[in-house]
Protein backbone atom coordinates (compact mmCIF):
# COMPACT_ATOMS: atom_id res chain seq x y z
CA UNK A 1 0.00 0.00 0.00
CA UNK A 2 1.50 3.33 -1.01
CA UNK A 3 1.70 6.25 1.47
CA UNK A 4 -0.98 8.02 -0.56
CA UNK A 5 -3.45 5.21 0.04
CA UNK A 6 -2.61 4.41 3.67
CA UNK A 7 -5.73 5.13 5.74
CA UNK A 8 -5.19 7.72 8.46
CA UNK A 9 -4.71 6.37 11.96
CA UNK A 10 -7.60 7.00 14.31
CA UNK A 11 -6.73 9.38 17.09
CA UNK A 12 -7.66 8.62 20.69
CA UNK A 13 -11.09 10.10 21.42
CA UNK A 14 -12.25 12.03 24.46
CA UNK A 15 -15.97 11.48 24.94
CA UNK A 16 -17.58 14.28 26.92
CA UNK A 17 -20.86 12.96 28.31
CA UNK A 18 -23.05 15.80 29.51
CA UNK A 19 -26.56 17.18 29.60
CA UNK A 20 -27.71 20.66 28.52
CA UNK A 21 -29.60 21.12 31.83
CA UNK A 22 -26.67 20.10 34.06
CA UNK A 23 -25.09 23.04 35.88
CA UNK A 24 -21.83 21.20 36.57
CA UNK A 25 -21.63 20.35 32.87
CA UNK A 26 -21.99 24.06 32.12
CA UNK A 27 -18.98 24.53 34.38
CA UNK A 28 -16.94 21.79 32.75
CA UNK A 29 -17.62 22.61 29.09
CA UNK A 30 -14.94 25.37 29.01
CA UNK A 31 -12.44 22.80 30.37
CA UNK A 32 -13.33 20.41 27.56
CA UNK A 33 -13.07 23.15 24.94
CA UNK A 34 -9.64 24.20 26.24
CA UNK A 35 -8.44 20.59 26.08
CA UNK A 36 -9.84 20.30 22.58
CA UNK A 37 -7.89 23.38 21.46
CA UNK A 38 -4.66 22.32 23.16
CA UNK A 39 -4.69 18.73 21.89
CA UNK A 40 -5.52 19.27 18.22
CA UNK A 41 -3.91 16.50 16.21
CA UNK A 42 -3.45 14.28 19.26
CA UNK A 43 -6.98 13.68 20.55
CA UNK A 44 -10.42 13.96 18.96
CA UNK A 45 -13.22 15.28 21.18
CA UNK A 46 -16.89 14.32 20.88
CA UNK A 47 -19.94 15.20 22.95
CA UNK A 48 -22.77 12.88 23.98
CA UNK A 49 -26.03 13.82 25.68
CA UNK A 50 -27.13 11.78 28.66
CA UNK A 51 -30.77 12.77 29.03
CA UNK A 52 -30.66 13.87 32.66
CA UNK A 53 -34.29 15.08 32.79
CA UNK A 54 -36.69 13.01 30.69
CA UNK A 55 -40.04 11.19 30.68
CA UNK A 56 -41.53 11.15 34.20
CA UNK A 57 -38.88 13.56 35.54
CA UNK A 58 -39.97 16.37 33.19
CA UNK A 59 -41.65 19.09 35.26
CA UNK A 60 -41.76 22.84 35.83
CA UNK A 61 -38.41 24.14 37.08
CA UNK A 62 -40.17 25.23 40.28
CA UNK A 63 -40.01 21.60 41.48
CA UNK A 64 -36.19 21.51 41.40
CA UNK A 65 -35.40 25.20 41.81
CA UNK A 66 -34.75 25.21 45.60
CA UNK A 67 -32.01 22.56 45.23
CA UNK A 68 -30.76 23.98 41.95
CA UNK A 69 -30.54 27.50 43.32
CA UNK A 70 -28.46 26.28 46.29
CA UNK A 71 -25.99 24.58 43.93
CA UNK A 72 -25.35 27.64 41.73
CA UNK A 73 -22.88 29.25 44.13
CA UNK A 74 -20.88 26.02 44.44
CA UNK A 75 -20.66 25.62 40.67
CA UNK A 76 -19.55 29.24 40.26
CA UNK A 77 -16.95 28.99 43.04
CA UNK A 78 -15.43 25.74 41.83
CA UNK A 79 -15.57 26.18 38.05
CA UNK A 80 -15.47 29.95 37.48
CA UNK A 81 -18.57 30.11 35.27
CA UNK A 82 -21.37 32.53 36.06
CA UNK A 83 -25.12 31.95 35.99
CA UNK A 84 -26.92 34.91 34.47
CA UNK A 85 -29.62 36.96 36.13
CA UNK A 86 -31.96 35.94 33.30
CA UNK A 87 -31.57 32.26 34.24
CA UNK A 88 -32.14 33.00 37.92
CA UNK A 89 -35.28 34.93 37.00
CA UNK A 90 -36.43 31.94 34.95
CA UNK A 91 -36.00 29.73 38.00
CA UNK A 92 -37.77 32.12 40.34
CA UNK A 93 -40.68 32.45 37.93
CA UNK A 94 -41.00 28.68 38.08
CA UNK A 95 -43.05 27.67 35.04
CA UNK A 96 -40.23 26.86 32.61
CA UNK A 97 -40.52 23.14 31.76
CA UNK A 98 -37.24 21.46 32.62
CA UNK A 99 -36.81 18.84 29.88
CA UNK A 100 -33.51 17.57 28.45
CA UNK A 101 -35.02 16.13 25.30
CA UNK A 102 -35.54 19.30 23.17
CA UNK A 103 -31.98 20.66 23.57
CA UNK A 104 -30.54 17.16 23.15
CA UNK A 105 -32.48 16.88 19.90
CA UNK A 106 -30.94 20.19 18.84
CA UNK A 107 -27.44 18.85 19.47
CA UNK A 108 -28.26 15.62 17.62
CA UNK A 109 -29.64 17.57 14.66
CA UNK A 110 -26.54 19.80 14.56
CA UNK A 111 -24.23 16.77 14.69
CA UNK A 112 -26.14 15.08 11.88
CA UNK A 113 -26.14 18.18 9.70
CA UNK A 114 -22.48 19.10 10.13
CA UNK A 115 -20.88 15.68 10.55
CA UNK A 116 -18.34 17.60 12.63
CA UNK A 117 -17.76 16.38 16.22
CA UNK A 118 -15.47 19.31 17.08
CA UNK A 119 -18.04 21.94 16.12
CA UNK A 120 -20.75 19.94 17.89
CA UNK A 121 -18.82 20.38 21.16
CA UNK A 122 -18.90 24.15 20.63
CA UNK A 123 -22.60 24.15 19.73
CA UNK A 124 -23.44 22.09 22.82
CA UNK A 125 -21.78 24.74 24.97
CA UNK A 126 -23.66 27.49 23.10
CA UNK A 127 -26.89 25.70 24.07
CA UNK A 128 -25.81 25.72 27.73
CA UNK A 129 -24.99 29.42 27.57
CA UNK A 130 -28.42 30.15 26.09
CA UNK A 131 -30.03 28.66 29.19
CA UNK A 132 -27.67 29.27 32.09
CA UNK A 133 -26.40 32.71 31.06
CA UNK A 134 -29.24 34.12 28.96
CA UNK A 135 -32.30 32.39 30.45
CA UNK A 136 -33.66 31.34 27.06
CA UNK A 137 -36.34 28.69 26.54
CA UNK A 138 -34.60 25.63 25.10
CA UNK A 139 -37.99 24.03 24.45
CA UNK A 140 -38.76 26.66 21.80
CA UNK A 141 -37.33 25.93 18.33
CA UNK A 142 -36.68 29.56 17.41
CA UNK A 143 -34.08 29.87 20.20
CA UNK A 144 -31.69 27.77 18.15
CA UNK A 145 -31.77 30.00 15.08
CA UNK A 146 -29.49 32.59 16.69
CA UNK A 147 -27.20 29.91 18.10
CA UNK A 148 -26.66 28.47 14.63
CA UNK A 149 -25.51 31.74 13.05
CA UNK A 150 -21.80 31.49 13.98
CA UNK A 151 -21.67 27.96 12.56
CA UNK A 152 -23.16 28.73 9.16
CA UNK A 153 -25.78 25.99 9.49
CA UNK A 154 -28.93 26.17 7.37
CA UNK A 155 -31.70 27.14 9.77
CA UNK A 156 -34.58 25.75 7.71
CA UNK A 157 -32.97 22.33 7.39
CA UNK A 158 -31.99 22.35 11.07
CA UNK A 159 -35.56 23.11 12.12
CA UNK A 160 -36.90 20.39 9.84
CA UNK A 161 -34.59 17.85 11.42
CA UNK A 162 -35.11 19.10 14.99
CA UNK A 163 -38.85 18.45 14.63
CA UNK A 164 -38.46 15.09 12.85
CA UNK A 165 -39.22 11.66 14.36
CA UNK A 166 -35.78 10.52 13.17
CA UNK A 167 -33.96 13.01 15.39
CA UNK A 168 -36.27 12.23 18.30
CA UNK A 169 -35.30 8.56 17.92
CA UNK A 170 -31.63 9.45 17.60
CA UNK A 171 -31.76 11.40 20.88
CA UNK A 172 -33.49 8.52 22.66
CA UNK A 173 -30.92 6.07 21.29
CA UNK A 174 -28.15 8.32 22.57
CA UNK A 175 -29.71 8.37 26.04
CA UNK A 176 -29.98 4.58 25.97
CA UNK A 177 -26.37 4.15 24.82
CA UNK A 178 -25.12 6.38 27.64
CA UNK A 179 -27.21 4.43 30.15
CA UNK A 180 -25.86 1.10 28.86
CA UNK A 181 -22.30 2.36 29.25
CA UNK A 182 -22.83 2.57 33.00
CA UNK A 183 -22.56 6.36 33.26
CA UNK A 184 -24.59 7.40 36.29
CA UNK A 185 -23.94 11.13 36.51
CA UNK A 186 -22.91 14.15 34.51
CA UNK A 187 -20.43 15.35 33.50
CA UNK A 188 -18.39 12.24 32.74
CA UNK A 189 -15.26 12.13 30.59
CA UNK A 190 -14.22 8.88 28.91
CA UNK A 191 -11.09 8.27 26.82
CA UNK A 192 -11.36 5.79 24.01
CA UNK A 193 -8.03 4.42 22.80
CA UNK A 194 -8.40 1.82 20.04
CA UNK A 195 -11.15 -0.46 21.37
CA UNK A 196 -10.63 0.33 25.04
CA UNK A 197 -12.55 2.89 27.11
CA UNK A 198 -11.20 4.53 30.27
CA UNK A 199 -13.16 6.80 32.61
CA UNK A 200 -11.11 9.95 33.18
CA UNK A 201 -13.61 11.94 35.24
CA UNK A 202 -16.84 11.33 37.08
CA UNK A 203 -18.10 14.80 37.87
CA UNK A 204 -16.34 18.11 37.39
CA UNK A 205 -12.57 18.22 37.07
CA UNK A 206 -10.32 21.21 36.51
CA UNK A 207 -8.29 21.57 33.34
CA UNK A 208 -5.10 20.67 35.19
CA UNK A 209 -6.59 17.51 36.71
CA UNK A 210 -8.16 16.31 33.48
CA UNK A 211 -5.07 17.12 31.37
CA UNK A 212 -2.81 15.25 33.80
CA UNK A 213 -5.01 12.15 33.74
CA UNK A 214 -5.31 12.28 29.99
CA UNK A 215 -1.55 12.62 29.46
CA UNK A 216 -0.87 9.75 31.86
CA UNK A 217 -3.29 7.52 29.97
CA UNK A 218 -1.86 8.45 26.58
CA UNK A 219 1.66 7.69 27.80
CA UNK A 220 0.49 4.39 29.30
CA UNK A 221 -1.16 3.39 26.02
CA UNK A 222 1.68 4.66 23.86
CA UNK A 223 -0.73 6.95 22.04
Amino acid sequence: MTPETTPPAHLPELLYIQDPLCGWCYGMSPVIQRLQADLVGRVDVSVLCGGMVKTEDVAPIAEVWPDLRRSLHDVEEVTGVQFGDAFKALGEQGDYVYDSEPPCRAIAAFRQLTQDPARTVAFAHAVQLALFRDGQDLNHPSVYNELLAPFGVDVVEFQRRWASPEIARAAQQEFAAVARSGVEGFPTAVMRVAEQGYVLARGYQSYEQLRAGLEQLLAQEGA
